[in-house]
């Protein structure tokens, strides 16, 4: 079997990569089921949260390709992908915290991430973290 991805992808795609991405695409699936349902059916009770859970799947979307795709341009958009996801988990976090009145009901960064045991504040630390140990290689 031919693998169509440069040897440094293989890096990113092996060992504790593959067990970063597979929480990704996890968080993805989850975020985008609970944001599509709630858009759709209860759009209305809380229009901020949805959207912002809306957000978040998003971002879980584009952070799973970023990881998996090769070259230097995805792992570009992987480290700013995630480096805006953990930015949103901590100022989604703080407002849920200290004016909670914004938001009817909880996103998937309120609390930060609490709703998802703190997956979602532990998973921007642990890619960031990874990412810079695992640098893109020139080709």
């Amino acid at each position: 079997m031919t693998d169509h991805f440069p040897p440094q992808q293989a890096d990113r795609r092996s060992g504790v990569g593959r067990i970063l991405i597979s929480i990704y695409i996890v968080l993805a699936l989850a975020a985008t089921g609970r944001s599509v349902y709630q858009l759709i059916e209860k759009y209305e009770q809380a229009p901020l949260a949805y959207s912002l859970s809306a957000v978040a799947a998003v971002v879980y979307i584009f952070a799973t390709i970023a990881l998996i795709a090769p070259g230097p341009i995805w792992y570009s958009v992987a480290q700013w992908t995630i480096g805006f996801e953990l930015t949103g988990v901590i100022v989604v976090g703080m407002l849920s915290l200290f004016m909670p009145e914004i938001f009817a009901h909880p996103t998937v960064w309120s609390y930060f991430g609490a709703g998802y045991l703190f997956v979602p504040l532990v998973m921007p630390i642990w890619g960031l973290l990874w990412l810079r140990k695992h640098p893109e290689k020139e080709a």
